[in-house]
């Protein structure tokens, strides 16, 4: 079960809780951060924050699919985007809130950075996420 937190006697956020807690014998998958390539390794959406965050978010979903999981069990993400504007960033969490990423809504940090680890790379999603038990049919 995923409790998910908003404190009341803090500034409300607008689209993610302020933590998330997992009772203790739940299975957690701690995600490597997505990052906009293709299955070839090629860049996607070179220049285009917005391209490249869609790229990050179907490679996201790719990742939780791996180990069971989906978007709707993240706990928590940190959104990290090569820029110092503000519009850029908004631009970027426009399209993490419309994947379903923050549908928990999840505990996330949004941030601007100076770079990332692949050439013209302008954004980077990690998370952590619950892997629910699979049902069993009879």
């Amino acid at each position: 079960m995923i409790q998910r937190v908003t404190v009341p006697t803090l500034f409300p956020p607008p689209t993610y809780s302020h933590a998330s807690v997992v009772e203790a014998g739940t299975k957690l998958a701690f995600l490597a951060g997505s990052v906009p390539l293709d299955a070839e390794g090629n860049l996607v959406g070179a220049g285009d924050p917005v391209r490249q965050t869609e790229q990050v978010i179907a490679n996201l979903e790719e990742q939780l699919r791996a180990v069971g999981s989906d978007l709707g069990h993240v706990l928590s993400s940190d959104v990290y985007v090569v820029s110092s504007e503000t519009a850029v960033l908004s631009a970027v969490w426009e399209v993490v809130e419309a994947s379903g990423l923050s549908a928990g809504p999840h505990s996330s940090t949004l941030l601007g950075v100076a770079c990332l680890g692949y050439t013209g790379q302008l954004v980077e999603i990690t998370a952590t996420a619950v892997v629910p038990e699979q049902e069993t049919q009879s």
